[in-house]
């Protein structure tokens, strides 16, 4: 029985494997397949690219890596037991699986007996004169040594002991050769002295360059008469990497990582603690949310010219949301990737309110933390950069560009599968994280960020929105995992649909809904002017509570104050004394103070008294005494009052600057109309116009669905069929399109139509890109051929004049 020959390239090795080998590749590295590659042919070109490799080696693990790099130090092409020996001493299961890996990335193909790394690779990770590989080894003697004169290296190979030869190549092979013999390398090592040695020790785990001066130390003349040291300019010598390896015991890297490092547990909660701890946590984010839209109400800061907020509105906002300014660029990006917060696009551009904030608000509570756990789960924007500096050194700033970070989403989700895989309850210790995610992603998350930075904002975040609770993975936030992409960076599954997506924030809102506090329609009237409200309030209540009292301490349960000034805001929205009564009655478990009801009436005997309308202003009260009180007071001198009559007051000031005058005065003075009826003033919620989500922005082409994927390895499959049939009419050059005539072309589709037979047809369609086909032709008229396409999987019907040329296929 014949043994299926070696595959000569890479596009071989694929054209070999079966459909699932090219599902998994194509998953893994999304941009082979943005556009279709025709055959398998262009798909191995493009997969050797230099842009692509490095995308593949940076997402890579560190063992991975390592394998990569020992291949590329080691003869092209290498066994798998010269591997082995250079990862020594990493169990087998490892190397195997580091080779399954490189294999599945298309970075190595070929046969156990003759592996071969792709070329492009192989020049990225190999050492060469002028730079050491990340294994710390130099160049090899015969690229060391090729710029020597022939008498040098022959002068080394016979210092070194060896039998001059008559020409330098086969000198040069003798000195390599004495360099991997184990042997007669350690006899003569034994021979050098021990400042000798001394400098090998110092060279041998890299870097493996050193410098020599003109005229060297003898023991350093020792090591560069018998090529240990070898010149690659002048004053630079290097230690070669067959007398490296040696030293090194055959080891391509000092340290061997095969093993991802363990998480550590530093904490362990009872799991009800958890949850509960985290529930609070996420009823603290939706009050935060809902204080800053609250704040931005009516408009909220200007957008700076360059975007983003700046850094007095931060720090205004982080007051008002008594946070620190970190916290707070965090919650205003968080709303803003939940598309509730926007610019509204005026000439004087603010930011504002959405109008799917008020849609949101109407949600029940779990399902409004539901949305901002997804936002945050899936936005590319970075809060934890707020504050630092570009690469043009300009401050990064909340809501401004460059705050994005295409490797966050991953990031986000691989720490909390890291959490979700350790025990209910246990907290990890952060350093532990972070070292496996650099085991996994030795090269970094990202263009600008390495994924520590990422991570460590990951667990601030998770614990501020309430993913997690006193360091560990809460049951909702676990549930939401769910719903994300496979937690292994190079894991073959399909990344969940929209509708997976939403299931899973559905079930998160379903588990943290009864761990929220319920909503009460009560609060608890003193005598000292305040109401407590010991939970979270029903929303009408908090709304008309919010307008007739001012929020003095936030927590737990939260204090309202009521003053003058928050009785007038509730009088003028037209409410009556009785009104205001009647509310108190309705949602007060406690009787209301006499003081209160005391303070209402007083404001309400007084509210309107004085009356407020156009002249530029004008002030109108039946009591000339309180007008004449007026006048008199030094503090209205900049209102530039006069009598009109006795019963009104004329002003320079508009209308709203008389009424904030007078009532800095302490009067209570209403609005009229010009028709002298009271203006009821309302809050007005400035909002922007339809606003959707800022989208994230990927590392490249997105991930492919299962779709798509599925029809990009049939397209390449027929594509490769078509450029690989055998055809009795081959072209003068392979790839070249057939040339026939338009009569030979007629005939022979003709002919095939007749008797069934596939043909191969070259095609130029209308934006003149050229193709290769197989089809069956089934019909032709009016000049056209109609046919199935084995290429496409589907009939087509093609102009026969923009067919070049036909060929039939090989008998077998």
């Amino acid at each position: 029985m014949s043994t299926p020959e070696a595959p000569r390239s890479l596009a071989e090795a694929l054209r070999a494997s079966d459909d699932a080998t090219l599902v998994a590749l194509l998953r893994s590295r999304p941009d082979l397949v943005s556009p279709v590659p025709n055959d398998l042919t262009q798909l191995a070109t493009r997969a050797g690219t230099r842009a692509s490799v490095v995308r593949a080696l940076e997402r890579l693990d560190r063992f991975a890596q390592q394998a990569a790099e020992a291949l590329a130090v080691a003869p092209d092409p290498a066994s798998y037991e010269e591997l082995a020996g250079l990862l020594a001493p990493a169990p087998g299961e490892a190397v195997d699986r580091a080779l399954t890996t490189l294999r599945g990335q298309a970075l190595v193909w070929g046969a156990e007996s003759r592996l071969r790394l792709v070329r492009t690779a192989r020049e990225l990770l190999a050492p060469t004169p002028q730079r050491p590989s990340p294994t710390g080894l130099g160049p090899t003697v015969a690229e060391a040594t090729a710029g020597m004169s022939p008498g040098r290296v022959q002068s080394v190979v016979t210092a070194a002991g060896l039998a001059s030869t008559h020409d330098a190549v086969s000198a040069v092979e003798s000195l390599t050769a004495l360099f991997t013999d184990q042997q007669r390398m350690s006899r003569l090592l034994d021979e050098a002295p021990a400042e000798s040695v001394e400098v090998l020790s110092r060279l041998v785990w890299g870097p493996p360059y050193g410098q020599v001066t003109a005229d060297p130390a003898p023991h350093l003349r020792w090591l560069l008469d018998r090529g240990l040291l070898l010149p690659t300019a002048p004053g630079t010598v290097v230690l070669p990497r067959e007398a490296a390896l040696h030293l090194r015991g055959g080891r391509a890297h000092r340290v061997l990582e095969p093993s991802p490092p363990a998480v550590e547990v530093a904490r362990e909660h009872r799991p009800q603690v958890v949850d509960a701890t985290a529930a609070g946590q996420a009823y603290t984010a939706l009050a935060t949310v809902e204080e800053l839209l609250k704040d931005w109400d009516e408009g909220g800061p200007a957008v700076l010219r360059a975007g983003g907020l700046s850094v007095r509105d931060l720090k205004r906002t982080a007051v008002a949301l008594d946070v620190a300014e970190p916290q707070a660029a965090f919650w205003v990006e968080l709303a803003y990737a939940a598309g509730l917060l926007a610019a509204d696009g005026e000439a004087d551009e603010r930011y504002a309110a959405t109008p799917a904030y008020d849609s949101w608000q109407e949600l029940p509570a779990a399902e409004r933390w539901a949305r901002l756990a997804t936002a945050w789960y899936e936005a590319t924007r970075t809060p934890g950069l707020v504050g630092g500096r570009d690469s043009k050194d300009r401050t990064l700033s909340a809501l401004g560009p460059g705050l994005d970070r295409s490797a966050a989403p991953e990031v986000r989700h691989r720490v909390l599968t890291l959490l979700a895989d350790l025990p209910e309850g246990a907290a990890p210790a952060e350093e532990s994280v972070l070292d496996r995610l650099r085991w996994e992603r030795p090269s970094g998350g990202g263009p600008t960020e390495p994924r520590a930075r990422l991570a460590r904002w990951t667990l601030a975040e998770a614990e501020l929105l309430g993913v997690t609770g006193r360091g560990a993975l809460a049951a909702h936030g676990r549930a939401l995992l769910a719903g994300r992409p496979p937690a292994d960076p190079l894991a073959q599954g399909a990344p969940p649909s929209a509708a997976e997506r939403a299931a899973a924030g559905a079930e998160a809102a379903r588990i943290l809904a009864p761990l929220l506090p319920e909503p009460l329609d009560h609060v608890l009237l003193q005598a000292d002017l305040t109401a407590v409200a010991p939970g979270p309030l029903r929303r009408p209540l908090a709304d008309a509570l919010a307008v007739l009292a001012d929020v003095e301490s936030k927590g737990g349960a939260t204090v309202y104050r009521f003053t003058p000034g928050s009785v007038r805001r509730a009088l003028d929205t037209g409410q009556s004394a009785s009104d205001l009564h009647a509310f108190l009655a309705a949602h007060s478990r406690t009787p209301v103070p006499q003081p209160l009801a005391y303070l209402i009436d007083d404001v309400a005997r007084r509210h309107g008294h004085l009356r407020v309308g156009a002249a530029s202003a004008y002030v109108r009260c039946d009591d000339e005494g309180v007008l004449d009180e007026i006048l008199a007071d030094k503090r209205a001198h900049g209102l530039r009052l006069r009598r009109l009559a006795g019963t009104v007051l004329a002003a320079q000031a508009d209308p709203a600057t008389l009424l904030e005058g007078l009532r800095a005065m302490g009067f209570a003075p209403a609005a009229e109309s010009a028709e002298g009826d009271v203006l009821i003033t309302r809050a007005h919620s400035h909002r922007t116009p339809p606003r959707t989500a800022p989208e994230p922005v990927p590392d490249g082409p997105p991930l492919p669905d299962a779709t798509l994927i599925d029809a990009a390895v049939r397209a390449i499959r027929a594509g490769d069929l078509a450029s690989t049939t055998p055809r009795k009419a081959a072209p003068a050059a392979t790839g070249e399109l057939p040339r026939t005539t338009s009569a030979e072309t007629l005939a022979t589709v003709q002919a095939a139509v007749l008797t069934g037979e596939a043909l191969w047809i070259g095609y130029v369609n209308a934006e003149g890109a050229a193709s290769q086909r197989v089809i069956a032709p089934v019909r032709v008229e009016g000049g056209f051929v109609t046919a199935y396409d084995h290429t496409a999987d589907e009939v087509r019907t093609y102009p026969l004049h923009r067919v070049t040329g036909v060929a039939e296929l090989a008998d077998d």
